[in-house]
């Protein structure tokens, strides 16, 4: 399996590969930090969940916001620029936090960091939209996934090690990440951003913004983001809401629940790439459709059964479901935007995580309190039994909009 997956990584161009190894870098620092990060708020001072949820929401809503700009500037200046700026300030505000002792001011750095440090998130997406064909941007975003998840392996236990020395570490060495990824991205990687015709003016920054009208009057892509954001609204459950599950309903240890997710990042690092080229050849919104099914399954499976060997087989094939949906959700998102508009297009797909982050957590919770504990995988069951028929439903209007736009391209081609 590693084998075939290196020959075939070997098809990519060199610019993808820097890229992938420099988010794996990236990504790393971030997974040694972030596991930790509630557990540190909590600890340096002295504040209850409450607080720690609040703070998230305050880091979400900036995210949304800056993720948005980060998306029009990546259309406007191109995608190097603002990866490299993103990653400087995430590197910086990581070194602020771990200096910061109070409380207040923790929260304005945390709004502040994230309004601007995910403003090169939009741009990263686009740049593998931009170095890769359609035909290989699936596997490409799979390839992505599979360093991630790898990331997601080793980053936690690293910073296990590294929390029992000085939580500084912790924050010093996501820093680090950064900066060296800002460096590489500056040193190797060139430009991507496609070339405006010469017919066509140059925009200005406010119009560049503004240009997120364009975006919003898409009614296909507006409703293929709602579908997501209601599929997203389950996912996030498996890293917040099922732990707590699991240990107040069945007493299932925390460190059994870690060797649950250990076992679904390990599913996605062998097989994501072997999965994704089998099924990216397939029309994206009924290859979608599938992988919800996954989810209406392993999700609901949890209000159902209380035997440990079935919480195992649950993460089973919800992770099946996630290895079919998530590289094939981006490059739908990249299918639907125009060249031009393809930083401004990513950035609106991050709605549909960034907008269910600020609310699904404390729902589930409400959920969990005042109707029952398992009526939060009864209704995810039926939120993604939702997004099965949402996808398939948009199946048939997708499929002209891609075909038409194949079309367009190969008459470009054969003009030029």
């Amino acid at each position: 399996m590693l084998g075939r997956i290196k020959i075939a990584y070997k098809g990519y161009p060199n610019a993808f590969k820097v890229l992938v190894l420099a988010s794996f870098i990236d990504m790393l620092g971030g997974f040694l930090l972030y596991p930790f990060f509630a557990l540190y708020i909590t600890q340096r001072f002295g504040v209850d969940m409450i607080i720690v949820g609040l703070l998230f929401t305050v880091f979400s809503a900036g995210n949304i916001i800056g993720s948005m700009v980060g998306g029009a500037l990546a259309d406007k200046y191109g995608r190097r620029v603002m990866i490299i700026v993103g990653l400087i300030i995430s590197g910086t505000g990581s070194i602020l936090m771990g200096l910061v002792d109070d409380l207040n001011v923790f929260f304005i750095l945390a709004a502040s960091l994230g309004l601007v440090g995910n403003i090169g998130g939009p741009a990263r997406q686009a740049m593998v939209a931009d170095l890769l064909p359609k035909e290989k941007q699936a596997e490409g975003f799979g390839i992505m996934r599979i360093f991630m998840n790898l990331a997601a392996t080793a980053g936690p236990l690293l910073g296990g090690f590294l929390a029992t020395q000085s939580y500084m570490w912790l924050f010093l060495s996501d820093a680090v990440s950064s900066f060296i990824t800002a460096i590489i991205v500056f040193v190797v990687i060139p430009e991507t951003k496609p070339e405006k015709p010469e017919d066509k003016p140059e925009e200005s920054v406010i119009s560049t913004i503004v240009g997120y009208k364009e975006v919003l009057k898409d009614g296909v892509f507006m409703l293929f983001l709602f579908v997501s954001a209601i599929m997203v609204m389950v996912y996030m459950q498996m890293n917040s809401t099922l732990s707590v599950f699991l240990w107040e309903v069945h007493k299932f240890p925390l460190q059994s629940f870690g060797l649950l997710l250990s076992m679904n990042a390990l599913m996605v690092v062998v097989l994501q790439f072997w999965i994704t080229k089998r099924i990216s050849k397939y029309a994206p919104m009924k290859v979608m459709a599938i992988g919800a099914l996954f989810y209406v399954v392993g999700f609901g499976m949890y209000g159902f059964i209380s035997a440990v060997f079935l919480f195992f087989i649950a993460m089973i094939i919800i992770t099946i479901g996630e290895m079919i949906v998530t590289p094939i959700q981006q490059t739908a998102v990249a299918s639907f935007a125009p060249e031009d508009k393809r930083g401004r297009y990513m950035a609106m797909y991050g709605f549909s995580w960034g907008i269910p982050n600020l609310f699904s957590v404390l729902v589930a919770g409400l959920i969990m309190d005042n109707i029952g504990p398992n009526w939060v995988w009864y209704i995810a069951g039926i939120l993604s039994l939702i997004s099965v028929v949402g996808f398939y439903s948009l199946n048939g209007v997708t499929n002209k909009r891609f075909s038409k736009k194949k079309e367009t391209i190969l008459e470009d081609v054969l003009e030029a």
